[in-house]
């Protein structure tokens, strides 16, 4: 639809190729920083809230399986218990090894790859899901995979709380890298959505001011909820067959259930 009323051949705010902008300078240090641990046994955690751009960090990082000296496994799909882990590494390594040889079969594997001249980074999505036990398990494994590798755990900030909590010091203790990705501001966001617009070849005044704003000020910095009112709202406007998205189309997506408020649905329950 989108397509067909502004007679492009990609949509905006819908496109696969993310890359960390140039005003999230904080994800592009992030970026170097894993590639200078890596060099000595890493042990990094990233965090942040849902939307802020944690997903745009890793999808980059396990772009890095291209380069012929890099080895990355990804784990974004998981029950997060160990032995799936266990598993789900194994397959990455195209191992098929008894349960109970997969740990040592894994670290023979892991010496092989940094033979070949080649760096680990072994990430996991929605890592703050994972036990204290499991993610000690983890770090007791991969204490034993040679020293050219990171395991890269994105988080939300409650499995920093976990951290520092007494119990928890001995892996705390041996994170060598940690950091926070912050929402972004409003001029950031706003030209994120230029640059949409410009990669599909739209004009910059497809979403007027009044309608920029409303988007904006609902966004509240989160990256992925800037994107997914700018799309919503982009259907919202083609449906009417109008090629300028105003305040109206915004505030109709806005009233649809999973934008209102927690305040607002009670508040429409005592009224119903």
């Amino acid at each position: 639809m989108i397509k067909s009323i502004f007679a492009t051949t990609k949509e905006p705010f819908n496109r696969q190729d993310l890359k960390p902008m140039s005003q999230q300078k904080h994800i592009i240090d992030i970026i170097d920083i894993i590639k200078i641990h890596a060099g000595q046994g890493g042990f990094s955690v990233i965090i942040g809230e849902p939307g802020v751009g944690k997903s745009v960090l890793r999808e980059h990082i396990e772009s890095w399986e291209n380069e012929r000296d890099t080895t990355v496994i990804s784990f974004s799909r998981t029950m997060h218990t160990y032995l799936t882990i266990l598993k789900q590494l194994a397959l990455s390594f195209r191992l098929y090894v008894p349960t109970k040889n997969i740990e040592q079969e894994l670290i023979n594997t892991a010496f092989k790859h940094v033979q070949q001249r080649k760096t680990l980074y072994i990430l996991i999505d929605d890592a703050h899901l994972l036990t204290m036990e499991v993610l000690r398990k983890l770090r007791l494994l991969f204490e034993r995979f040679p020293k050219k590798h990171n395991l890269v755990l994105f988080c939300e900030p409650d499995l920093l709380h976990y951290l520092t909590l007494n119990v928890n010091q001995d892996i705390r203790s041996r994170i060598t890298f940690s950091q926070t990705i912050k929402p972004l501001n409003n001029d950031d966001l706003e030209r994120y959505i230029v640059k949409e617009l410009e990669a599909v070849k739209m004009g910059i005044n497809t979403f007027d001011v009044g309608a920029i704003e409303v988007i904006i000020r609902a966004a509240s910095g989160n990256l992925r909820l800037c994107r997914n009112l700018c799309y919503a709202s982009l259907i919202e406007a083609c449906r009417e067959a109008k090629k300028i998205v105003t305040i109206t189309h915004v505030n109709q997506v806005l009233m649809q259930p999973h934008w209102r408020s927690h305040d607002e649905l009670l508040k429409q329950q005592v009224k119903s």
